[in-house]
């Protein structure tokens, strides 16, 4: 009779263990990177026109600059790349782009801008 009594309990304690495991994990970005508040410094350029990011938080940027779109495969490749070698996503979902020359200036082959 425990044992039945048993199992309900220990379901539901490996259910809130899996949940709170997934919360750590979300994104692949550490919590308290995000949290600092201090992500409008990441978007200043250094005198070379790069960011202040560390390519650990390009993750959770370019995950947040590409949230609202409808081409989510090619604006996270894209924003990936671009964050990889600026170390800058710009503020917002769109636009805003001028906070980060590096960002804004990379330009594809016919000349319209690389990073979205």
């Amino acid at each position: 009779m425990a044992n039945r009594a048993l199992v309900p309990l220990l379901l539901c304690f490996f259910f809130l263990l899996a949940l709170a495991s997934a919360q750590i994990v979300d994104c692949g970005v550490a919590d308290e990177d995000l949290s600092k508040g201090d992500d409008i410094d990441h978007h200043k350029g250094n005198n070379d026109g790069k960011g202040n990011l560390k390519p650990s938080q390009c993750g959770g940027e370019f995950r947040r600059r590409c949230s609202k779109t409808h081409h989510k495969k090619p604006c996270l490749l894209f924003c990936n790349k671009c964050c990889a070698k600026c170390l800058c996503v710009p503020p917002g979902t769109y636009g805003n782009k001028n906070t980060c020359p590096c960002y804004d200036n990379w330009k594809t082959k016919k000349g319209g801008p690389k990073c979205p």
